[in-house]
């Protein structure tokens, strides 16, 4: 399956998803620099009893350029009637995220990392502007 990210890349600038079924209307940014999967904290408070908290933590690099100790959990959303699981870092970047809005007009609520497409083999075709998907 093909989905075109030239939606998003023209109302904002960003490569986006938009998720569907119990966390529907999540916005989340692929980013092909980012190592871990990130959701934000303000995401995590509000649909909290539909994530599966891990035991440990994570060291990762926020978005600010400082590295952070973060929760994990394990979340499960639908994208394009499929549904992904994956391990997320719960991540406090509440300004990153209002300067983001500010500037695009988009509320994003997470990050999709290079560790997401791996595992899920998602291919980013860059010259189509597209993401293929099994």
């Amino acid at each position: 399956m093909e989905f075109p990210l030239i939606f998003g890349l023209q109302k904002t600038g960003l490569p986006l998803i938009i998720t569907s079924g119990k966390l529907k209307n999540l916005c989340f940014l692929i980013d092909t620099g980012a190592t871990h999967n990130i959701l934000f904290t303000y995401v995590y408070e509000h649909f909290k009893e539909e994530f599966k908290p891990l035991d440990g933590k994570q060291n990762i690099m926020g978005i600010e350029g400082h590295y952070e100790e973060t929760p994990i959990i394990e979340a499960t959303f639908n994208f394009e009637g499929m549904d992904y699981t994956s391990i997320f870092s719960v991540l406090d970047a509440t300004d990153a995220v209002q300067q983001i809005q500010k500037e695009t007009g988009a509320q994003i609520h997470g990050i999709l990392s290079t560790n997401f497409l791996l595992e899920n083999k998602w291919i980013i075709d860059f010259d189509n502007r597209v993401i293929i998907t099994n």
